[in-house]
């Protein structure tokens, strides 16, 4: 296919190759002239607007940070929607909240657009081995369109329900890996504060009911000291803010998920928003006066 991508960042650069890797033609747009270089270097054609990426291409696929620039993206004047062909295709792959999600879907749906929102889950290390899991929403037939896509992104690609639902699922992950990531913090703080050594005690526990692929991934950064960023704790704080927004708008209490976004919202205020978002183990470390590492 013809594709045209917007977001050239941590994720989009990595899904950008393996889009050409499976043989579609790219044509690529970040607000960073230097991404869309490294990336035209790659074999992508360079441009200079989401709204050029779009009118080259059958799909366009837009990974930015949050609802403001997806919006920017896709409905601003030089949006995807300026460019996109009446039947042509556009999949938001960002972590946004569901109310923007349907907003953006309205307004293609207005324009005789596809909209697919796309969220997922996997941080750098899978959106560069493309095995990236992809939450969708959208009708069925839209989604089947853009499976030759998912499949050059992802291991997995499931359509969870209409358009939205794709960051409702998606926001229900973020709060399940950063309740984890905090578990896993505390625990680790334990076991090294008693004189143990953590490194043996995620050992001993992965194989059991505790283990997780979120502990398996995280465990070891926080034994390496090793907090180069995947996912960033600021983008990780801005998808729980979005999960406490929509449970506000459905009267859910998500008490946990309030807890770990403070966490994350202090750990910013200290100067680690661009952390790998395994720093959460950081916060309980600051607590107890104690690293996780090898005695």
């Amino acid at each position: 296919m013809k594709v045209g991508f917007v977001g050239l960042g941590i994720m989009g650069k990595p899904m950008v190759r393996n889009l050409i890797k499976a043989g579609h033609q790219l044509s690529v747009f970040d607000v960073n002239p230097e991404c869309v270089a490294e990336t035209a270097a790659a074999g992508a054609t360079a441009c200079k607007s989401a709204k050029e990426a779009a009118a080259k291409s059958e799909a366009t696929i837009t990974m930015v940070p949050d609802g403001p620039e997806v919006e920017a993206a896709i409905m601003g004047p030089e949006g995807a929607l300026q460019g996109a062909q009446r039947g042509a295709l556009i999949i938001d792959m960002s972590s946004i909240s569901p109310l923007v999600a349907q907003k953006v879907g309205a307004a293609c749906a207005a324009k005789g657009v596809d909209f697919l929102d796309a969220p997922v889950s996997g941080g750098e290390p899978k959106a560069m081995d493309g095995t990236l899991a992809i939450m969708v929403g959208g009708k069925e037939d839209v989604f089947k369109k853009a499976q030759p896509l998912f499949q050059a992104m992802g291991s997995s690609a499931t359509l969870t329900g209409p358009v939205g639902a794709g960051n409702v699922t998606k926001l229900a992950n973020q709060i399940m890996v950063a309740v984890n990531i905090a578990g896993m913090g505390e625990a680790l703080v334990l076991a090294t504060k008693a004189g143990l050594d953590p490194e043996i005690v995620f050992n001993a526990v992965k194989g059991g009911l505790a283990g997780s692929a979120v502990l398996n991934a995280k465990a070891p950064m926080a034994i390496s000291r090793n907090f180069k960023p995947g996912f960033r704790i600021r983008l990780h704080q801005k998808d729980l803010r979005n999960a406490l927004l929509a449970a506000e708008s459905m009267k859910v209490s998500l008490p946990f998920t309030s807890l770990a976004q403070q966490v994350l919202m202090a750990l910013m205020n200290n100067g680690r928003g661009d952390m790998d978002h395994s720093a959460i183990a950081t916060f309980i470390e600051d607590m107890a006066k104690v690293e996780i590492k090898k005695p």
